[in-house]
């Protein structure tokens, strides 16, 4: 049986900021258990609901030299849905009321976690063949893993994947900072390692050190190689080109599921959709403060609001996406220039426009049951999960064609009868309109071949199991 531990810095449902959290949190679940001993490591922040704080288990603790001191270490454990979870718990470093905040404290605290992840292994007896380790907060346990803990013996077998979630955040500073905090010696320092652009770089670290690289599509690991979308380090990936793999990430086909879903008004598969959907949009119109009226084309977006999503392009043409047939119901926090937008335009157009500017589950589920179509302009998505929530409840995503968004969404083809979505290639204001015109004349005028597209949206399969059977290929083939 492989022994996988996975190392990232947030987990559902434990902690959560972006989709880092369900990768490292939900697929594990879906590994064949009799085949992969898959376990999660992640800090033990007290902003962590109580509730799950409370289930914590204390395993062991000891000291650890780090930074000039001796630092705690505390382990705890619980087990969740099969998987186990273990927590490094360490208060100076991960108390506060939110996991990350302040950069140079973030970096002192991620390379306090990676080198007590690793020395938190014989405590508690796990010895893993392989390390997966999630983004630039882990990134400095493989070149830990090939440097100092090499040497000893229960280390000298592991080996590490490195998965990019987001290129463009990669735990950078000068270089002296983070030589301190890593506690590297010199000759790590140059720009065939740690070193780019004359300051340290962590996940440029992971990414040299590590025996596979992987990202969470197969489409943005073609756009890394290149300068526009590498953010400074697409000459390290193609470098590294031979071990890097596109795997597309999933959703959870239980927690999204509109058969069972608790959290909309209305249960529907691809076999009722037709009748009961509708009633899904009444009930979302009636709660966003829209007219409830079953025959205007409803877009949804579910998103955090900043320039990465495209929210420049919906500047320029929103009023022409708000005609008299259209409702456009937002949720999402972020950038104060595009909150004001949406509200702005909530305020212009009352019968047409719902800006939440917020976030709540309950409501995302209500939106991505009872639109019509989701709006996803980004300008790079390295994987997306919004698109495959709205495929799953027959939500018709209309997409730029980039990253995962490109890989999950077949554009619509009304002369072969295909497609699961609509896209656009160019990063262009006009071009977008005019993909949504395009999908709400679908809409209007050939609803038949709008529902055979829902149809083939709510069977596309999406699930993490698809994901893991991948990943387990990429496991095994690092049997050398």
């Amino acid at each position: 049986m492989k022994k996988i531990l996975f190392a990232a810095s947030e987990a559902v449902p434990f902690i959560k900021t972006g989709g880092l959290a369900d990768v490292a949190g939900t697929l594990p679940k879906y590994f064949d258990r009799f085949q992969y001993d898959v376990r999660v490591i992640l800090p033990r922040y007290l902003c962590m609901k109580q509730a799950y704080l409370e289930k914590l288990e204390y395993v062991d603790h000891f000291y650890m030299y780090y930074n000039g001191a001796d630092r705690y270490v505390g382990i705890m454990k619980t087990e969740l849905d099969g998987i186990m979870f273990y927590f490094i718990d360490n208060e100076e470093y991960f108390g506060g009321d939110r996991p990350y905040g302040d950069w140079y404290w973030d970096l002192q605290k991620f390379c306090f976690f990676s080198r007590a992840a690793l020395s938190a292994l014989p405590v508690i007896g796990f010895q893993p063949d392989i390390i997966h380790c999630h983004d630039w907060q882990s990134a400095l346990i493989p070149v830990l893993l090939k440097g100092i803990f090499h040497w000893g013996p229960f280390y000298a077998s592991m080996k590490t994947v490195m998965t990019i979630h987001n290129l463009k955040f990669q735990g950078v500073w000068s270089v002296p900072v983070v030589q301190q905090f890593t506690e590297l010696p010199d000759e790590y320092f140059t720009s065939d390692k740690l070193e780019a652009y004359n300051d340290g770089n962590l996940l440029k670290g992971g990414l040299v050190y590590a025996d596979r690289i992987t990202t969470v599509s197969a489409a943005y690991a073609e756009e890394i190689k290149t300068p526009y979308y590498g953010e400074g380090l697409d000459g390290v990936i193609r470098s590294r080109e031979n071990d890097l793999w596109g795997i597309v990430n999933g959703i959870d086909y239980y927690d999204f599921n509109p058969e069972t879903d608790n959290e909309i008004a209305a249960h529907f598969s691809a076999e009722d959709f037709k009748t009961e959907k509708v009633k899904n949009k009444l009930d979302l119109q009636k709660q966003a403060g829209l007219p409830e009226d079953p025959d205007k084309f409803v877009i949804g977006i579910v998103s955090r609001l900043t320039d990465q999503k495209g929210f420049d392009l919906i500047a320029c043409v929103m009023d022409q996406i708000c005609d008299e047939n259209t409702q456009v119901v937002v949720l999402g926090t972020g950038d104060g220039q595009y909150e004001d937008m949406f509200r702005y335009y909530a305020y212009k157009y009352p019968d047409r426009v719902s800006a939440n500017i917020y976030y709540s589950e309950e409501l995302s589920h209500k939106i991505y049951a009872g639109c019509d179509a989701f709006l996803m302009p980004s300008r790079f998505e390295p994987c997306g999960l919004s698109q495959l929530m709205s495929l799953r409840y027959g939500t018709i995503p209309i997409v730029r064609e980039t990253g995962g968004l490109k890989d999950t969404v077949e554009p619509y083809n009304e002369y072969e009868d295909t497609g699961t979505g609509f896209s656009f290639a160019n990063y262009n204001a006009h071009e977008m309109l005019g993909t949504i015109n395009y999908a709400r004349q679908v809409y209007f005028e050939n609803k038949d071949a709008w529902n055979r597209m829902i149809e083939r949206a709510m069977t596309t399969d999406f699930s993490w199991a698809n994901s893991a059977r991948q990943y387990e290929e990429l496991y095994d083939s690092m049997d050398w």
